[in-house]
């Protein structure tokens, strides 16, 4: 393997996802670092998604289509494409996301320099047509698991993790929130994760999300406090007041930076 210039795999799960993909894919084909593969795994979309990544292949043989049999969700998705993949880094993407041309780059140089397994960079908040907001979510130079407990940080858009060093690691097989509870899973193990102070990635605020009710957000976190992570009432209790209070500020820091 080559070390000075490894291969990067981009794991992007996708469903109907016709409205944004090609924007998504084309943010990987304007990467200035060029060994990668992107690997997109199709879960059951009943759209033009596997046309568009289809006409996309024919352009790109980096780019890879694994179609499931059967509707699994993300987690399942992400574990696929992770099963596929050939680099020794690994680099996660949704469907309707975007990449700077500078950020497959520069964060590989930040993980080799300092010789980390786990690492993440600033992102901005964008609008459903690319406009973006003035919304961004800072890296702090490093975060554990108590941190993340409170705080989620991350976004999963901007994470590259260095196989070598973390190994065969999959995600828990839930419908939402096992990215999160992946981050988590990465630095109960000690993985500590680290921030490039960069914005390098764009996360688009789509209507329907998942993510954009607060109140099912809410309950996916105590979901996630009491049943994955297995805490008691009071700790449980204790996270999810760190985490309502800084959602509500995070709201309407939002809501003033873009009225």
């Amino acid at each position: 393997m080559n070390n000075e210039n490894p291969l990067i795999s981009v794991v992007t799960p996708a469903y109907n996802a016709e409205r944004f993909i090609a924007e998504t894919i084309e943010s990987v084909m304007k990467q200035t670092y060029t060994n990668w593969e992107m690997i997109i795994v199709d879960d059951c979309s009943m759209d033009q998604t596997v046309d568009i990544v289809q006409s996309y292949q024919e352009q790109d043989p980096r780019i890879q289509l694994i179609r499931l049999q059967h509707n699994s969700g993300s987690a399942v998705a992400r574990n696929t494409a992770m099963d596929h993949a050939r680099g020794r880094y690994i680099a996660f993407l949704d469907s309707d996301d975007l990449w700077i041309p500078q950020k497959l780059t520069k964060q590989l140089a930040f993980m080799q320099t300092k010789d980390i397994a786990f690492s993440f960079t600033e992102y901005v908040r964008i609008q459903q047509d690319g406009t973006r907001t003035q919304a961004i979510v800072k890296a702090p130079q490093c975060v554990g698991y108590d941190d993340l407990m409170k705080r989620c940080v991350i976004g999963c858009l901007t994470v590259m993790i260095d196989r070598d060093k973390i190994g065969d690691i999959k995600m828990v097989n839930i419908r939402t929130r096992q990215d999160y509870v992946y981050w988590l899973t990465l630095t109960k193990r000690g993985f500590l994760a680290y921030g490039l102070p960069e914005v390098l990635s764009e996360y688009r605020l789509v209507s329907n999300s998942i993510s954009s009710n607060k109140w099912k957000a809410a309950k996916q976190n105590w979901y996630v406090f009491r049943q994955i992570e297995q805490q008691s009432l009071w700790k449980s209790m204790w996270y999810f007041s760190h985490y309502a209070i800084r959602s509500v500020y995070d709201l309407m820091k939002y809501r003033r930076l873009n009225s």
